[in-house]
């Protein structure tokens, strides 16, 4: 049971620290400071995301968001 608990805490603070760059990186390519990130802003920064707009941009709103990209990289 201790090991669970300690797996639990270490998956958070990985987790954590995840969010943080991620949160970090967007930041420094969101070049409007909007909260949004545009296929043309990823393009340069973040290759990955950039190479899977489409998939997140689910909705077609032609932005993607912070909490999308953590949400996907938490999976």
């Amino acid at each position: 049971m201790v090991i669970g608990l300690f797996a639990s805490i270490t998956s958070h603070a990985d987790n954590s620290v995840r969010n943080k760059e991620i949160a970090d990186r967007f930041a420094s390519c969101d070049k409007n400071h909007d909260g949004k990130l545009t296929k043309e802003e990823a393009k340069g920064c973040m290759p990955r995301i950039y190479d899977h707009f489409s998939f997140i941009d689910s909705d077609g709103k032609g932005y993607v968001t912070v909490a999308q990209i953590q949400a996907l990289a938490s999976r």
